[in-house]
């Protein structure tokens, strides 16, 4: 098992690509924290499933967008497990608005959760790695937007770029520690996020057109490439981004 007693926490752990991080890591052995804000019956669920696969799970109600929440997230691990191994910051959220039309809220709001909690999370993982010893990971759930343009979606592409080189930079800063940290670049996924494309036949032949693998992702091939990365498989992969995207940032139009 890749992640054989370790001890992971997933943001945005209850639903979509987290919810598939949060159970391929519990099927390759990890203690899994499940953070959530909605749907607790979900993570009950996924706790459920973890747990029948052989590894233990429990969930946290934690608004990733309050450092108070994230202290009290990463608190939690510990007194459960004694230590945290991995980070994945995969909570996130868009408006679908462009820069002429989005509100201050708008901006406030994408940039707390996508690229502030990711930021927070990350020190206090990284501070919690080096008071316990050993190293650690950590993983940002990004996106192909974090390089490529996405008319109408600015506040959304505007965090993916910032966590780009807050993942760049502090993976230089932390290397020393035996922190790795990375980030990993979905393209088009079939997830809650992605509903209004996937749900219409006409816009869905359209994407999957643009893609040279000719289809969406599934988030459990997300989530696979996240474990592997996570563990000593990977042990000399930092500071940089893993694309996982069916080609699709090889075509001209951000989609």
């Amino acid at each position: 098992m890749l992640l054989k007693d370790k001890t992971v926490i997933v943001t945005g752990g209850n639903s979509g690509i987290g919810a598939a991080i949060a159970l391929a890591a519990g099927r390759e052995g990890a203690n899994v924290v499940i953070d959530y804000v909605v749907h607790p019956e979900a993570t009950e669920e996924l706790d459920d499933e973890i747990t029948r696969a052989g590894s233990e799970a429990i969930g946290v109600d934690a608004d990733v967008s309050k450092v108070a929440d994230l202290r009290r997230l990463i608190e939690v691990a510990v007194a459960q497990y004694g230590r945290i191994d991995v980070l994945v910051n995969s909570a996130g959220i868009e408006t679908r608005t462009s820069l002429l039309d989005t509100s201050e809220q708008d901006y406030d709001t994408v940039m707390a959760v996508n690229l502030k909690s990711a930021f927070f999370a990350s020190q206090l993982a990284a501070r919690q790695f080096i008071a316990q010893g050993g190293g650690g990971v950590i993983i940002n759930i990004s996106s192909v937007h974090e390089d490529w343009p996405m008319p109408g979606n600015t506040p959304y592409c505007v965090s993916k770029g910032g966590m780009r080189m807050l993942t760049r930079n502090a993976a230089v800063e932390l290397g020393a520690h035996g922190i790795r940290m990375l980030n990993v670049a979905p393209g088009a996924v079939d997830t809650p996020i992605n509903t209004s494309t996937t749900t219409d036949p006409d816009k869905l032949k359209a994407l999957n057109a643009s893609i040279p693998l000719g289809r969406v992702a599934k988030p459990e091939e997300v989530a696979e490439t996240v474990v592997f990365l996570a563990s000593d498989k990977a042990a000399y992969v930092t500071a940089t981004t893993v694309v996982v995207d069916g080609g699709i940032m090889q075509g001209s139009v951000g989609l």
